[in-house]
């Protein structure tokens, strides 16, 4: 664990004070009675407190209903999701044996969950201002392209408008397996494009999600 907390700290730039702290952050519901949920709690608030707060001052003509609809481009659960991808936060989680071989790694609702719970441990372990500072650092580019109507575009949208662009086929999108009970089902997705040899694939509590995940892979896979 000492490994994964340190990676964990690489990974936002702050040393935490407290270990423990940081492995409850790591720790998801399914692996222990003292999970993360509480966490996530605290760092949404303040995750959606941060956000707004910078954008008040970065758009300071924008109206309310604008600087609502950015703010909501920033912290909902796919851009999160798509955060803690990019920082490699699923191979650092502490998950129960059922999520772990139902592609809990990879779920778009429990990656997001472990950005916000490690924005809560920060806060405790740092305090607000230090815990502001890792939020817009971790953000950096994200805040920077806010206002771009290109990056509020969801990744399917933007897929489909570069391949139409070029003249190519439009993306398959393909159920791989639905895996859980009725009530909380995984589903896999691939979604292959003639610029890719191999299709990527998306995880996520419903096809939607899943094929989302799957384009915003393909767009990496393609350095946009």
């Amino acid at each position: 664990m000492t490994n994964a907390i340190a990676k964990l700290e690489k990974a936002f730039s702050y040393q935490f004070h407290s270990q423990a702290l940081a492995q409850l952050a790591l720790t998801h519901r399914s692996a222990e009675a003292s999970n993360n949920e509480r966490l996530e709690f605290l760092g949404d608030a303040i995750l959606g407190f941060t956000i707004a707060a910078e954008l008040f001052r970065r758009y300071p003509d924008a109206p309310e209903g604008e600087l609502s609809r950015l703010r909501a481009r920033l912290v909902n659960q796919q851009s999160l999701a798509d955060i803690a991808n990019r920082l490699q936060l699923g191979e650092l989680l502490i998950l129960g044996p059922g999520e772990l071989k139902s592609g809990g790694r990879q779920r778009v609702s429990i990656l997001s969950d472990v950005v916000e719970a490690v924005f809560g441990a920060i806060y405790l372990d740092g305090g607000l201002e230090v815990c502001n500072a890792v939020i817009l650092s971790t953000y950096g580019d994200l805040l920077a392209q806010g206002g771009s109507e290109e990056k509020s575009k969801d990744p399917k949208t933007r897929l489909q408008e570069l391949l139409q662009a070029k003249s190519l086929a439009l993306p398959s999108y393909d159920i791989i397996s639905i895996d859980g009970e009725a009530h909380q089902q995984t589903f896999v997705v691939s979604c292959q494009i003639a610029l890719l040899k191999q299709a990527t694939r998306g995880v996520g509590s419903n096809r939607k999600i899943a094929e989302q995940q799957a384009a915003e892979k393909a767009l990496q896979a393609l350095g946009l």
